[in-house]
């Protein structure tokens, strides 16, 4: 049995890493073998490209930023995600082909349908079983935002607000795959909402999670 992919979006500062770090704690709970992983990062060759990326004063241009994104991908399905799925392992990632979608196609405005074949290139048309979008409003995000901002989180509102619909238009588009939760109320209050949407997707696929404290 092939193991559990799920991803976890949204625009910086919307509480991705908080979210992954208490679904895996949730679901070890429960008996499952979890690889917590991220975008970019997740392998040695990943980490040097998010340092490339994120440096706030390096020059990127888009389609550079496109194709950085697009190895760190392969990379990180190679030496990560598959392998962690053939070993049914339940696999949640901070970021993965949506992030592209909406932050280099409709951020930057390159060219949507490249960038999706770009992404089904890259990933061999391995999607995640589910998506949480963390939705937040781009100004409540900003505000969230503490230390150095990094070359992306320098971005102006504008370019943030078009990353914003973008997600939503690919909530849009997909459904049944990405499922939004409102992201502008407490970690654990956004947490139980994570933990209802992952259980009753577990339970569809019959593959339900047991044990532990609701």
């Amino acid at each position: 049995m092939r193991g559990f992919f799920i991803t976890i979006e949204g625009i910086d500062g919307a509480g991705k890493s908080t979210q992954a770090r208490m679904l895996a704690a949730w679901l070890r709970e429960r008996g499952r073998e979890v690889v917590v992983t991220r975008e970019p990062g997740g392998t040695r060759l990943g980490e040097h490209l998010r340092r490339a990326l994120l440096d706030g004063e390096a020059q990127v241009s888009p389609a550079a930023e496109l194709l950085l994104y697009a190895a760190d991908r392969a990379q990180h399905i190679e030496q990560v995600i598959r392998p962690a799925l053939a070993e049914d392992r339940t696999v949640v990632c901070e970021r993965y082909a949506d992030s592209t979608a909406a932050y280099q196609g409709y951020g930057r405005g390159l060219d949507l349908e490249f960038v999706h074949r770009l992404n089904w290139f890259v990933t061999s048309g391995l999607e995640p079983d589910l998506t949480l979008l963390l939705d937040l409003p781009p100004q409540r995000a900003r505000e969230r935002m503490t230390g150095t901002p990094d070359r992306l989180e320098r971005e102006t509102a504008a370019f943030h607000q078009r990353v914003a619909q973008g997600y939503q238009e690919l909530a849009r588009a997909h459904p049944q795959r990405i499922r939004v939760i409102d992201a502008a109320l407490a970690p654990e209050q956004v947490f139980r909402q994570v933990a209802q949407v992952v259980s009753d997707c577990l339970d569809e696929r019959g593959r339900s999670v047991k044990g532990g404290e609701e």
